[in-house]
């Protein structure tokens, strides 16, 4: 059985998820393998500290609810990127 993920590793999945095109909650919980609640309240706490930006859509049908990265969330994931090349290990998960 694989190890337990830590809240930085599965925040920097979140973010390279939302990065790469995933925006409906949906999505983010299983492009990040995480149940509905960890994933909402994950979602929650990124909107509040500043690093996703939460979309409301009322005129659409279904999952009215879209998230973005912010510059901040980028910001953080370019250098946690950076800190896996130098020192060669896999931090943000694919």
């Amino acid at each position: 059985m694989p190890p337990r993920r830590s809240k930085l590793e599965i925040m920097l999945t979140v973010l390279s998820a939302v990065r790469g095109g995933e925006e409906k909650p949906t999505k983010i919980m299983y492009a990040t393998n995480l149940s509905w609640v960890p994933t909402q309240r994950m979602l929650s706490d990124m909107v509040e500290q500043g690093l996703l930006i939460r979309r409301e859509y009322p005129e659409r049908k279904r999952s009215k609810t879209r998230y973005e990265i912010s510059k901040k969330g980028i910001r953080i994931l370019d250098y946690f990127e950076k800190a896996e090349d130098v020192i060669g290990i896999d931090l943000i998960s694919p």
